[in-house]
């Protein structure tokens, strides 16, 4: 993954795993059940959600960084 998206992680007790969410990319999210696993599933679906993005001649988002929502 060469991407630079924010990624936020934190635990939900709903879920009972660590969440990864992507904000700059609608509907973009993984789960885990360490930090580390909700991170690297984050990549993988990072990747996915722009491959189908393209396919379906989507615009992609340009990374903007950090804190973009604050």
């Amino acid at each position: 993954m060469k991407s630079k998206y924010e990624i936020i992680l934190y635990w939900s007790e709903a879920d009972e795993a660590f969440v990864a969410e992507v904000p700059e990319l609608p509907g973009c999210m993984a789960d885990g059940s360490t930090y580390e696993e909700a991170l690297t599933n984050a990549r993988v679906v990072i990747d996915e959600w722009i491959e189908t993005a393209r396919s379906l001649g989507r615009e992609v988002p340009e990374p903007k960084g950090r804190l973009m929502f604050a």
